[in-house]
């Protein structure tokens, strides 16, 4: 109708354009847009304030106006100007059906795997062309230490969908646990085909995951499908992964094995579930605590997270120890009695934090005491948690202070006194700190190893 009314404006690029769209979009779509253009047009030459109407005969293609209840004919009306106007509001209308379609078509895919083509940097963030657009991969999205250049295939996962003006912004991650998920289901037929389960994922990008499967059908190794014949299917993983390491780990329902399978190769004495606090203690021997607790803590902290308790990791020296300092200050608080000492005891609680934490309700069951009672022993506990956090605070001070002193004048420094927390204070405040100890890492499956 454009050309009719203005042969002038003829524009084939535009045409060829609102053909591609036709084809693309809902037809009714179109019309709706164009019959919108013309009111729009019309509203140009009768005034805003004037009711327009345009209907399109969607069978044969022709165009019925009115104008405050009169007919209208468009031609008379839509000049030139009239048609570049229309003209723009079908582009806009196009624009933003062409994005709602967008929307629509990657939010459906949002947490699922997407192959892409990274086209450039921005600040740190990759620019990923998906075909129909360019999403964004930000730099906190993407792995530790891995770069991506230009023309470089890359595998992500869609994690958010929205618009941005008329543009669809599209947000990729290379860090989600879901990631190791979708790539797993790529790999391994048992997994996409519902025999193998993928119960649980633990993950610290760049580093290590652990991952717990489990198995619908006794006759297959869920562990050792996951693997596969010299450990081809989970290379394929790591190496996507940029050589990040992956234990496979069996699941099981009952915490206590669960907690053994998460933490090896280390071997496990025995595993205590305190239900009340949502902690297990882990005792294993002496040669078995570095690598229970991994480098920095990772072996711990990733079990943790894949069981979903917290675990703590000593000999069982350190938690004798622990019970006794424990039970020995929980007797110091006013009113609390050794009856009472070690039921809190029993239930996990083996520090002043963890006591000044503790739910009002329990501590009123467990000691048959009243709600001011209760409040008094809370409040006890949280001034001596302080207490003993200001020791350790000033412990660490002079230690950094020692330091210091030794690097500036090469000579060992004479350790300087200072007053020595009791063991009750000790105990109960620090307990065993997994996450700092700074040991060596265990095997994984990723290095070749057995199947964890």
């Amino acid at each position: 109708f454009f050309f009719h009314a203005d042969p002038g404006i003829r524009d084939p690029l535009w045409s060829r354009g609102l053909g591609d769209v036709y084809k693309r979009q809902d037809k009714e779509l179109v019309f709706r847009a164009i019959e919108s253009a013309l009111v729009t047009a019309a509203k140009k030459h009768y005034g805003e304030e004037a009711e327009v109407d345009f209907v399109i005969d969607r069978e044969k293609g022709g165009i019925i106006g009115g104008v405050d209840g009169q007919p209208l004919d468009y031609e008379e009306v839509i000049g030139r100007i009239g048609a570049q106007t229309a003209k723009q509001v079908i582009i806009q209308k196009v624009r933003e059906a062409e994005r709602d379609v967008l929307v629509e078509e990657y939010a459906s895919m949002q947490d699922d795997l997407i192959s892409g083509m990274v086209r450039q940097h921005e600040g740190g963030a990759t620019i990923v062309n998906l075909g129909r657009l360019d999403a964004i991969l930000p730099r906190s999205e993407q792995i530790p230490g891995e770069s991506h250049h230009a023309n470089e295939r890359v595998r992500a996962m869609i994690t958010e969908v929205r618009t941005q003006g008329n543009r669809v912004k599209v947000v990729l991650s290379r860090t989600r646990p879901l990631l190791v998920q979708r790539l797993f289901e790529q790999e391994i037929p048992e997994i996409a085909d519902g025999v193998i389960n993928i119960d649980s994922i633990s993950r610290e990008p760049g580093y290590r995951s652990k991952v717990a499967v489990s198995s619908i059908d006794q006759r297959v190794d869920c562990v050792g499908a996951c693997v596969g014949v010299r450990g081809n299917r989970i290379k394929n993983i790591v190496d996507e992964l940029a050589g990040e390491r992956i234990d496979i780990v069996r699941f099981d329902e009952d915490p206590q094995v669960l907690i053994r399978n998460a933490l090896q190769p280390a071997e496990v004495d025995e595993v205590i579930l305190c239900q009340m606090m949502g902690r297990a203690i882990v005792l294993v021997r002496e040669d078995q605590l570095s690598l229970a607790i991994g480098r920095r803590g990772q072996n711990v902290r990733l079990a943790s997270k894949l069981c979903g308790w917290d675990i703590e990791i000593m000999t069982q020296e350190e938690l004798e120890e622990q019970i006794e300092g424990a039970v020995a200050g929980y007797c110091k608080l006013d009113g609390v009695d050794e009856e009472l000492a070690n039921r809190l005891v029993g239930e996990g609680y083996l520090s002043y934090d963890d006591l000044s934490v503790i739910e009002p309700d329990d501590l009123m069951e467990m000691g048959g005491l009243n709600e001011e009672q209760v409040d008094h022993i809370v409040n006890q506990a949280e001034e001596e948690a302080a207490k003993a956090e200001a020791i350790a605070e000033e412990k660490k001070r002079l230690q950094r202070e020692q330091a210091r002193l030794e690097a500036e004048s090469g000579v060992v420094a004479t350790p300087p006194v200072t007053e020595t927390p009791s063991a009750t204070e000790a105990e109960a405040s620090a307990g065993t700190n997994a996450e700092a100890s700074p040991d060596a890492d265990a095997p994984t499956e990723a290095g070749g190893e057995e199947p964890s």
